[in-house]
């Protein structure tokens, strides 16, 4: 069993950078990106934070549904075996104000003999860029540090989401492992539970189990095999928070859970919503094809220097 090191990664909204469906290349992105930030005004709105930030992002989202068949197993359009490009286009193309950064201290600890692998990406909503005093840098600056000691998370406010997806695969030829969302209704607009579980139970179907978690929340999963059948008391473990690990394993298929909390005044209305999906054993293939590719690139390299050296190599003298 494989387990993404829950680490958490949250970065400023004011120096995400995009990834666009069919835009540049992942590198050209990110170098956009970091331009595109440079030349903000010192003071900017969400809205041309976003602009800035995004790149190229088409909208609707140009990403393959599940095979006929097979379980549906996507979130807004984001599922296993995208693209690292096409997962960061839909994830962008749910909201306008999303903007993704890849992660960088969160992922599989796996050889990587020098080669530089996505292992995923956060998306946060754009916020707006303030001129701030040094006094102010150096307090949010340490204020992230002890967010990242204390391993907290982000608190969302009502309106906003937030995803994680995690990916693997070659160089450049990266796809997704798993993907969490979690979404917070906006004020004034809470839906009821009994429709949000409606809505889950309409996309997705059944629930394989189906719990009530105390003062009025909530938590649904769905299971199947990996053949896609569905398993009822699965001991195959699922995500539904951005901050969590997956635990990868060729005896799981898909597995999606979700989290629906309730307001505390009002147990009938929803006050937010975490879901995740991962495939157990796609997933540990695709980290394994991955581990054992690196390892023959890297043994190829190392037979080339040698007959190369064989070649052009100077004697030795003694």
């Amino acid at each position: 069993m494989r387990i993404i090191q829950p680490c958490i990664a949250i970065a400023l909204a004011s120096t995400l950078a995009a990834c666009g469906g069919s835009g540049p290349s992942p590198s050209s992105s990110v170098a956009a990106s970091k331009a595109a930030a440079a030349s903000l005004p010192a003071n900017a709105s969400a809205e041309q934070v976003a602009s800035h930030m995004r790149g190229n992002v088409h909208c609707p989202a140009d990403a393959p549904a599940a095979p006929a068949g097979t379980p549906v197993d996507d979130i807004v359009g984001v599922r296993p075996g995208l693209t690292y490009e096409q997962a960061a286009n839909a994830v962008m193309c749910s909201s306008p104000l999303l903007v993704v950064t890849p992660v960088t201290n969160r992922g599989y600890d796996i050889q990587t003999y020098g080669q530089t692998i996505r292992q995923g990406f956060n998306a946060l909503l754009a916020e707006p860029r303030v001129e701030k005093t040094a006094q102010q840098t150096m307090h949010e600056m340490q204020q992230e540090f002890m967010d990242r000691e204390n391993n907290a998370t982000r608190h969302l406010q009502p309106g906003q989401s937030r995803w994680f997806v995690s990916t693997m695969g070659p160089p450049g030829k990266e796809r997704v492992v798993s993907a969490a969302r979690e979404e917070w209704f906006a004020k004034g607009k809470n839906p009821t539970m009994a429709s949000v579980i409606q809505a889950l139970t309409k996309k997705y179907g059944t629930p394989s189990a189906n719990q009530d978690m105390g003062s009025g929340d909530r938590a649904l999963s769905w299971a199947y095999d990996p053949q896609g059948r569905p398993v009822v008391g699965s001991s195959c473990s699922g995500i539904w928070s951005p901050d969590q690990g997956a635990n990868l394993s060729p005896d799981c298929g898909v597995t999606i859970v979700a989290q629906v909390v309730s307001m505390r005044d009002n147990p009938a209305l929803g006050r937010f919503v975490d879901i995740g999906v991962v495939d157990g054993a796609a997933g540990y293939k695709l980290l394994t094809d991955t581990e054992n590719g690196l390892k023959a690139m890297d043994a190829a390299r190392r037979a080339a220097q040698v007959k190369e050296a064989a070649k052009n190599a100077g004697a030795t003298q003694f």
